[in-house]
């Protein structure tokens, strides 16, 4: 599985719409609107870096609302 966070800028009053856009996606565990330099924290899963890609290049990027993105992928995960 490969794990990534997404922090997303979004324009301002978009952020309802882009919160239920992006829920809507397959992959997405979690989504959390925040305060400061990002507006929105996507926490992500998919089977594949292919299946990342694409999510990032043609579901986040052609979001209307989103102005800018972050991707960080994690190379292990722990858990309890």
């Amino acid at each position: 599985m490969i794990h990534a966070f997404i922090l997303a800028k979004v324009e301002s009053g978009k952020d309802g719409e882009v919160l239920n856009e992006v829920t809507k996606t397959p992959g997405v565990k979690h989504a959390t609107p925040t305060y400061g330099e990002y507006d929105l924290h996507i926490d992500a899963a998919f089977k594949t870096k292919d299946e990342l890609d694409k999510f990032i290049l043609d579901k986040i990027r052609c979001t209307p609302g989103i102005i800018r993105t972050l991707t960080l992928v994690a190379f292990t995960r722990y858990e309890r």
